[in-house]
Formats: C-alpha cells, structure tokens, sequence
C-alpha cells in the first residue's frame, strides 16, 4: 500500500478512504479524543496546533499523527525543554475495531468505543476511556486514568497517577501505584473477576456487587481498612491489617496490598432503585 504523509502546520480536516487498522497518535499539550466509528472512513481535524507542525502518516492500514521528534519508543522518558511551547487539539473517527496507541504529554485524552486494543501512554495530564471493549493497558507517571463501562481486561500503571474505574464488567483489572489513589467499582453480571490492585501510599477503595462471588485478601502494612460484608473478616495487629474471607461460591479474585494506604470494600445495591437504601447504609457504617 502507498505511504501517504501530511504535515499539519494549520488547522485542518483529512479524510483517509483506505482502510485503517491501527492507530497511534502522540501529542504535546491541548487535547486528543478518539470514537470509535462502525461505518465510513477514518476522519482527522486538529483544530487548534500551535508550534511545530503534526506529521500524518497511512502506510499499511496504520494511520500516525504524532511530531517527528516524538518516538513511540521510550516515550515516557521524553524531555525536552521546547515542548511547552508546542500544543495541539487533534480529533479521530476510527474503525471500532482498530486498535488504539495513544501517547500525550501534558494533554488530555479521551478514547471512547474502540473495540481493539488500547494502549495509553502519558507523563501528565488526564485520560477518560468510554465503552471500550478491547484489553487496555495504560502506563502514567503522574496522569490520571477514568476508565467507565470498560469491559476488557484492564491494566493500569502510575507512579502517582489516580486510577477511577466505574462500572467496570471485565474479567480483570491490574493496578499499580507509588502514591496514586484507587477506586475500583465492578459489576461483573455474574461473571468472575480477577482484580490485582497494589499501592503504596495511595488510598484503595473496591465496590463490589451484592452478592458478590470472590475469595478476597487485603493487607495493609499501616493503614485502615474497612469492610462492608459480613462473610469477610477483618484482623490483625501492631498496624497491620488483613481483611479475608470468600464471598459468593468464590469464583472470582480480589487481591489488595497497600504500605500505608487505607482499604476499603464498599457493597453495591443490588439495583438501582435501591441506591437511596445503600446511602442511608453507608451513614450508619
């Protein structure tokens, strides 16, 4: 297939009638958002840039929009004392099946219904993943992550990025941080769960539905826990603190490690229209 290149200095609107498979897109402050489309061709339109110009390139189903000076490779190791002098907003359609790289530094990023796989890379600034369906795997330093209606295996790391998933159905969920917090809440729909989530500092917190079916084991070396299922048990001594037990037939997994960050296992309703009853729950506990 011809390679196709643009270079973007201005804003701008391109249209790619070849197919596109994969994506990688890397930008230096403004904003990137990417949908997931099921018919017509891939669209670009970065509306905004200023600084050096974006290269855009198709070659082989892959459609990259990035800066020359910016490699995929060792990206959260680039630094470069012009790059806050650069800034670009950048907007995809792309085949929901295609699979998504996308790397920012200093830039916001939102991904939403992709159904390939997503990788995410960032220094600073905060990422949003809407209804994907495909494993992601987001890497951070000081980003944080909002993952909603995700439903692929997740995998989530952070020096001291925030991890927020919400109503989380994949069949796993990865974490780890040096100082970021954790807030993990999963509906699974009766389907197992393996959740792995270890920080150091950061506080954890894991919703859970009720009834839930998992074996759980939580440990903090210094921090507070605090549980809200009765079939789970809560010991320990000298700071150290274990929560332990099975809930359910235990078909699924829960493991939380933290040094000195507090745990928490939060109970869902059993549906909404009994969240008004959790509430009041959670005002007594």
């Amino acid at each position: 297939m011809t390679e196709l290149e643009w270079a973007v200095a201005e804003p701008r609107k391109l249209t790619f009638e070849d197919p596109v498979t994969a994506l990688n897109v890397r930008i230096v402050n403004g904003t990137v958002n990417v949908v997931g489309i099921e018919e017509g061709p891939a669209r670009l339109e970065v509306s905004t840039i200023d600084g050096p110009p974006l290269t855009v390139t198709h070659k082989d189903g892959t459609l990259t929009v990035t800066y020359e000076d910016l490699p995929w490779k060792g990206f959260l190791k680039w630094l470069d004392p012009k790059g806050r002098h650069r800034s670009a907003v950048v907007s995809l359609a792309v085949p929901a099946d295609c699979s998504v790289e996308v790397g920012v530094i200093g830039a916001g990023a939102v991904v939403s219904g992709v159904r390939g796989r997503t990788d995410v890379r960032g220094i600073t600034g905060d990422t949003t993943l809407v209804g994907l369906s495909g494993a992601v795997r987001a890497d951070t330093v000081a980003g944080n992550l909002e993952a909603q209606g995700v439903t692929g295996d997740l995998r989530f790391h952070s020096v001291s990025g925030d991890l927020t998933v919400v109503d989380g159905s994949g069949s796993s969920v990865r974490a780890d941080s040096v100082s970021g917090d954790m807030v993990v809440d999963v509906d699974p729909a009766g389907k197992p769960t393996d959740i792995a989530l270890t920080s150091v500092s950061g506080e954890v917190a894991i919703r859970l539905p009720h009834p839930a079916d998992a074996t759980v084991e939580a440990n903090t070396a210094s921090g507070s826990v605090s549980n809200a299922f009765e079939d789970l048990r809560v010991s320990g001594q000298w700071g150290a603190k274990r929560i332990t037990g099975t809930l359910g037939s235990g078909s699924g997994r829960l493991r939380a490690t933290t040094v000195s960050g507090s745990i928490a296992l939060l109970r869902r309703p059993p549906a909404e229209e009994d969240l008004h009853e959790a509430d009041a729950n959670k005002k007594v506990l």
